[in-house]
């Protein structure tokens, strides 16, 4: 995986985080700074994202970026917005991250292996 689409797509993803948040203080979407900001959070995470589909497949693109906007939306919401943190809450963000880590594994391996037909 080429380091420049996968910067790109952590970038998309801080954006992804970034409108999801901003998608709760829009409080459904009364206010019009957050609904103004979540509107070009979103527009430039899938702006991004789709560049990093240039150099990322698209099953490791795409669940990357929805894992670790989960987990980074998750973690927004306990500390900015004083949601509840639980056990089952914790077990569900490491499975995510450990099936990140896994996809992305995969996805290494099948770059260097030949395909046989």
């Amino acid at each position: 995986m080429n380091l420049k689409y996968f910067s790109i797509l952590i970038v998309s993803i801080l954006f992804e985080v970034f409108a999801t948040s901003m998608l709760n203080l829009s409080q459904g979407f009364s206010v019009i700074g957050p609904t103004i900001a979540l509107f070009i959070g979103y527009a430039i995470s899938f702006t991004l994202l789709v560049i990093a589909l240039r150099g990322i497949p698209l099953s490791i693109a795409y669940s990357v970026w929805a894992g670790l906007g989960t987990v980074g939306t998750a973690i927004v919401g306990i500390f900015l917005f004083n949601e509840v943190l639980t056990l089952i809450n914790i077990s569900g963000l490491v499975i995510i991250i450990v099936g990140v880590i896994v996809m992305n594994m995969s996805g290494n391996k099948e770059e260097t292996e030949e395909t046989v037909v």
